[in-house]
């Protein structure tokens, strides 16, 4: 079950500006930081068959980080596919994919557990993470746009809301 303290978070924050969590490297993020910014949310996963499109999202980070900030969230919810520490997971996003976007600890983005985070994206889309690398557009006016695991991230669909 949610702790109250959860419960109590995800009905107070009003918009993505009101959380703060911590980056793989345990330092605290205040994503008011991000105001005025377009948002991508996604959840990742280093055992996963969308592993690969760590690869995009780095490309996207680098062609188009003007337009758009990329925030990754490891999550071990779908067929245990995040296994690995913070540590581990930092290690591996740099060794096999020169990750330099903002990655965070890794939560739980479904379930009994989920995230505060994850559950007001899940009340702003009306959907929650199917699978690993689900990703959440969201513009500086406030809209959220979700965008299914299979769409990847420098695809027309994502490319064209930036």
């Amino acid at each position: 079950m949610k702790t109250l303290a959860l419960i109590l978070l995800t009905t107070m924050a009003s918009s993505v500006y009101d959380f703060k969590m911590n980056s793989l490297d345990g330092k605290s993020i205040d994503f008011s930081q991000y105001k005025g910014k377009t948002l991508l949310i996604v959840n990742v996963a280093s055992k996963c068959g969308y592993t690969p499109q760590y690869a995009d999202l780095q490309k996207l980070h680098e062609q188009y980080g003007s337009k758009v900030t990329i925030l990754g969230f490891p999550a071990n919810n779908f067929g245990a596919q995040e296994p690995g520490t913070n540590i581990e997971i930092g290690e591996f996003c740099k060794a096999n994919y020169g990750v330099t976007f903002q990655m965070f600890e890794k939560i739980s983005v479904k379930g009994d557990d989920q995230h505060p985070l994850y559950a007001w994206l899940k009340e702003k889309t009306g959907h929650e993470p199917t699978w690993n690398f689900c990703k959440y557009l969201i513009k500086p006016d406030g809209t959220v746009k979700f965008f299914a695991s299979k769409i990847k991230p420098m695809d027309k669909e994502i490319i064209d809301e930036l």
